[in-house]
């Protein structure tokens, strides 16, 4: 059996209503597996993983997909994460069976489902992308939503599928296939923004950093806490515990040190090489944070 993963990211984080009845749909489809899901106020923003056949995986997104947009609108949606639209980013990543083929014709099939179905704009990203500047995530999301109108309107980052004309209430989405990347986020026993925003900046891979890492410095304003959020796009480069000691010796040069740290979604075991989650401060681990756990549960 082919089994692909989504990790579809919605711009809502703080209405827990919503968010369960965008939940509800992906429990309640046949033929795939829920394995996880969670949301953040601060960030404004829920991230949902769940994995099946091709066919089922693509389904299920866009049926979540429609529930969210029911749900969410843009006009009066803020946080500290980027984003470009209510359904924010779908993408689709090959797990066991799967080619990154599979992945990427799902992406293009889901995207052009969703802009007849729904008439959203799409742009694709990663290895479905139809563009040289849309292979990387943060180049596709630059502007945010608030700069969408001008965005659209210039040829090179017009959208690949829907008119130039945006939904406001919609935004745009971003669809995509990728390999499997390690979302880790690291909150500082501190609310010093600039801090966690200099340590972004130190360990990005753009800037000289640590490989295969992106980051962002963000404000908790719920917690009174800043944090470091990371992706890990390939964690055979930088592990969880490269990506840790990195920002505790960064943070402990300015007199800073680490509350905790959590992991959004699923990991693979191989991000844990040579570290344990206590070592991490992992505040939300169990053996269903892993991925070759979730599909056992879902192959029996």
């Amino acid at each position: 059996m082919k089994i692909i993963e989504c990790v579809p990211n919605f711009s809502e984080g703080k209405d827990k209503a919503k968010i369960e009845q965008i939940a509800h749909i992906f429990a309640a489809h046949p033929d795939v597996h829920l394995a996880d899901y969670s949301n953040d106020p601060d960030h404004n923003r829920s991230v949902f993983t769940f994995l099946g056949p091709p066919a089922a995986v693509r389904d299920a997104a866009l049926a979540a997909a429609g529930k969210a947009l029911e749900l969410i609108d843009m006009r009066e949606q803020e946080g500290a994460h980027p984003r470009l639209g209510a359904v924010d980013v779908v993408p689709f990543i090959p797990l066991a069976g799967a080619e990154m083929e599979d992945a990427v014709n799902t992406a293009h099939k889901f995207g052009w489902l969703f802009y007849e179905r729904f008439h959203v704009p799409v742009y694709f990203y990663g290895v479905a992308a139809l563009k040289p500047n849309c292979i990387e995530l943060p180049d596709v999301r630059r502007g945010g939503y608030e700069g969408l109108t001008e965005k659209t309107s210039c040829v090179d980052t017009s959208p690949d599928i829907g008119a130039t004309k945006i939904n406001k209430r919609a935004g745009a989405t971003i669809v995509g296939a990728r390999d499997i990347l390690v979302a880790y986020n690291i909150n500082l026993a501190s609310n010093d923004l600039p801090l966690a925003q200099k340590i972004a900046a130190q360990i990005r891979e753009k800037n000289g950093g640590l490989k295969s890492v992106r980051a962002i410095g963000v404000q908790l304003a719920s917690r009174n806490l800043a944090q470091v959020s990371i992706n890990l796009t390939d964690y055979r480069k930088t592990t969880l515990k490269d990506v840790y000691d990195k920002v505790k010796k960064l943070a402990a040069e300015n007199g800073a040190a680490i509350l905790e740290s959590e992991l959004i979604g699923l990991a693979p075991e191989y991000a844990f090489a040579g570290v344990t989650p206590q070592y991490l401060k992992l505040n939300n681990f169990d053996e269903n944070r892993l991925i070759e756990t979730q599909i056992k549960k879902f192959t029996g």
